[in-house]
C-alpha cells in the first residue's frame, strides 16, 4: 500500500514538474525594440522595423518554444530619446531582450544604459559608430553588424585606383557614425595615395544645404557625401537646382534604398556613384536573394522597398541572431540569461549578407560590399556590386596597437596619411 501511494505520489510530482516546465515554456519571449520612427532618419527606422518583422515571420514568431510579444519604442535619432525609450521598455514593460538602436550616437549611450541592467541583453540594431563596442564595451550588449568604418573598407581603394579619383572632399552629418564612415574611408584611401582636402559638417536634419554646396570645392576629382534620410534626400533636391555635376562618392546610407527610393528625380544623380557597405541589393548569391524574397513576402508592394534596405537587414540579422539562440538553449533564459549571452558570444551567424561572427568586444566581423548604384530595368535604382571584401574586423586590418593611435572617428580624425 505504501508502495503504491509513493507511486501515485511520485507520478503526481512528474505531471506538476511537467506541467509548470510546459508553463514556463509557454510564457511569452518579450522583445523591446528601439528604432528611429521620428526626425530626419524615420523611413530608415520603419524599415528596420519591417527587416526585424521579416525576421520573426521567418522563424514562426517563435524562439525556444516561446511566443514574442513584441514592443516598439520609438526614438528620434538623438542618445536621448533613445534612453527614455529603452527605460520605458525595460523598467515599465519588464522586456527580457532589446533590439536596437539605430542610429550611431543612440548605440553609444544605449551601451552605456545596457551596463546599468544587467538582467536584460541587448543586440545592436544596426547603429554604426566604432565607439560602442570599440570604447568601454559592454557585456551584455552584442553587436552583429559591422561597425561604420568596416562599412568603408575596400571604397578608398576603388575610387583610387580604379575610379581615378585623386582628391576628394567629404560632406556630411556631424555625428558620430558619420565621423566612423569618414574615418573608414579617409583611412583607406589616403593610404592608396589620396588626398582629402576639405572636410564638411552639417547638423543631423538640416533643411537648407545652400551654403554648404556654395562652399563646395570645385578643385577636387570627387565629393564624399556622408548623408542620409531626409538630409540625403535634401541635399540631392537641391544640389540638382544649383546646377551641381561633380563626381559623386556615397556613403553606405546615402545610396542605401531608402534613398534610392525617395520620391523625385535627384536621386537619378547618383547613377554611377560608387560607394560600400554591409550589402548590395542586386547580389545574384542564394541566400541573399532567399531573403530579398522572404522580405517582398511579408508586406504589400505599396508598403515596403523593392529590396530591403541595410537597415532592414541588420534588424533582420540581430533579430535571427536572437531567436536562433533562444532556439538553442530552449528559450531559458535563468541565470542571468547566462546560457543565452555564451550562445551569443560563440554564434557563427550564417546571415543573408555573408557570414558573421563576433570579436572579444562582442562586435560583428564580416563581408564589405563595394558597389555602384545602377539604374534597373523597371526605372527603379539599386546598388550593383562590384567586389567583396571577406572578413573584416574593426581595426580595418590594421595592426591593435597601430590603429588605436589613430585615435577615435571625429570631426577631424583621422589624419589623411600614407601609413598607419
Amino acid at each position: 500500500m505504501a508502495l503504491n501511494y509513493l507511486k501515485t505520489v511520485s507520478a503526481s510530482v512528474a505531471v506538476l514538474l511537467a506541467a509548470g516546465t510546459c508553463a514556463l515554456a509557454a510564457e511569452p519571449l518579450k522583445v523591446g525594440v528601439l528604432a528611429t520612427l521620428e526626425g530626419t532618419y524615420t523611413v530608415l527606422g520603419e524599415d528596420g522595423v519591417r527587416g526585424l518583422k521579416t525576421a520573426l515571420r521567418v522563424m514562426g514568431n517563435k524562439g525556444g518554444g516561446r511566443e514574442v510579444q513584441l514592443t516598439i519604442g520609438s526614438t528620434d535619432a538623438s542618445p536621448d530619446s533613445a534612453v527614455r525609450a529603452a527605460r520605458k521598455l525595460v523598467e515599465q514593460d519588464k522586456v527580457d531582450i532589446i533590439i536596437g538602436p539605430l542610429s550611431g550616437s543612440e548605440g553609444i549611450a544605449i551601451r552605456d544604459y545596457s551596463k546599468t541592467q544587467p538582467q536584460v541583453t541587448f543586440l545592436n540594431g544596426i547603429s554604426g559608430a566604432q565607439e560602442t563596442t570599440y570604447v568601454t564595451p559592454s557585456e551584455n550588449f552584442f553587436r552583429f553588424n559591422t561597425d561604420g568604418a568596416q562599412w568603408s573598407a575596400g571604397l578608398g581603394d576603388y575610387v583610387y585606383n580604379k575610379k581615378g579619383y585623386k582628391t576628394v572632399a567629404t560632406v556630411g552629418e556631424d555625428y558620430s557614425f558619420i565621423y566612423t564612415q569618414v574615418f573608414g574611408f579617409v583611412t583607406e584611401f589616403c593610404a592608396a595615395g589620396g588626398t582629402v582636402t576639405e572636410r564638411l559638417w552639417v547638423p543631423l536634419g538640416t533643411k537648407d544645404f545652400g551654403s554648404i554646396i556654395a562652399s563646395l570645392p570645385d578643385n577636387v576629382d570627387a565629393i564624399y557625401l556622408g548623408l542620409g534620410g531626409g538630409d540625403a534626400v535634401n541635399f540631392l533636391n537641391q544640389y540638382q537646382q544649383a546646377g551641381g555635376s561633380a563626381n559623386l562618392i556615397g556613403g553606405s546610407i546615402m545610396v542605401d534604398g531608402t534613398v534610392l527610393n525617395s520620391k523625385g528625380n535627384a536621386k537619378k544623380a547618383l547613377i554611377g556613384t560608387p560607394s560600400s557597405g554591409p550589402q548590395a541589393d542586386t547580389w545574384d548569391d542564394p541566400k541573399w536573394q532567399a531573403y530579398v524574397k522572404a522580405y517582398q513576402d511579408s508586406f504589400p508592394a505599396d508598403q515596403r522597398f523593392p529590396s530591403p534596405s541595410l537597415l532592414a537587414t541588420g534588424y533582420y540579422n540581430a533579430t535571427t541572431a536572437a531567436l536562433t539562440c533562444m532556439n538553442e538553449i530552449g528559450g531559458d533564459l535563468s541565470d542571468g540569461q547566462a546560457k543565452f549571452r555564451k550562445c551569443l558570444t560563440n554564434l557563427k551567424l550564417d546571415a543573408p549578407n555573408g557570414t558573421i561572427v563576433l570579436d572579444k568586444n562582442r562586435q560583428a566581423v564580416g563581408a564589405n560590399f563595394v558597389s555602384e548604384v545602377v539604374e534597373l530595368a523597371d526605372g527603379t535604382l539599386a546598388t550593383k556590386l562590384v567586389s567583396i571584401k571577406q572578413g573584416v574586423n574593426q581595426t580595418l586590418g590594421i595592426d591593435e596597437a597601430a590603429f588605436a593611435k589613430i585615435g577615435l572617428p571625429s570631426r577631424e580624425t583621422p589624419a589623411c596619411k600614407k601609413s598607419y
